[in-house]
């Protein structure tokens, strides 16, 4: 089971900074992403800095959310 999300702060450059139930936080970077779909509307900046905890993962406010399965493997440890 992996863990679930509890803070998510949006950065430049398109990538999050979240906080996870077990005390890690992690590094997400979008980037790789924004050219597929519904993502592509994350290009606009101040879209993607209305990211926000929802449930157990995070979702913004276009409708887009991500499993937290997906967002802990996609995302890298940092201190």
């Amino acid at each position: 089971m992996y863990p679930t999300v509890k803070k998510v702060i949006p950065r430049d450059n398109y990538k999050l900074i979240i906080e996870f139930d077990n005390a890690e936080s992690r590094m997400l970077d979008m980037k790789p992403f924004l050219e597929f779909g519904l993502f592509s509307k994350l290009k606009k900046r101040e879209e993607f800095k209305k990211v926000k905890v929802s449930f157990d993962t995070i979702e913004w406010e276009i409708g887009l959310d991500l499993d937290p399965e997906f967002v802990y493997e996609k995302s890298v440890r940092i201190k």
